[in-house]
């Protein structure tokens, strides 16, 4: 029990929902622990583009992203998660990649994203 009461702890200092279930043991709602809606005006909302265009992140107040590469629009698509310059993001068909806001510029993947206005 004391484990259990540590890890529910745990999930609550990081900020996730724990929500008691079936035999006294605790589980994790996996849909409540993100944030799945940014304010339209947070500062990281909005399209993030390489420099020579080919990559664009239009990262969306939903909680979603598409990523259009090229000529190929919505070529990945997902949903992300910001926490101060860190975004995390995790892509519908099952991979997740990182990158950090850095001096007003994505830092992703190798790339370099930069706000398109």
């Amino acid at each position: 029990m004391k484990q259990v009461s540590m890890l529910a702890a745990a999930m609550l200092l990081a900020g996730a929902a724990v929500l008691p279930a079936q035999k006294g043991l605790t589980q994790m709602n996996i849909e409540q622990t993100t944030s799945t809606q940014v304010s339209e005006s947070h500062p990281y909302v909005g399209m993030w583009v390489t420099a020579d265009g080919h990559i664009r992140h239009n990262l969306l107040p939903n909680g979603r992203y598409d990523e259009a590469r090229g000529n190929r629009e919505s070529a990945y698509q997902g949903r992300y998660e910001i926490r101060g310059n860190h975004i995390d993001y995790w892509d519908d068909t099952g991979f997740t990649a990182d990158g950090e806001f850095i001096d007003g510029v994505l830092h992703h993947a190798g790339m370099m994203l930069y706000r398109k206005k």
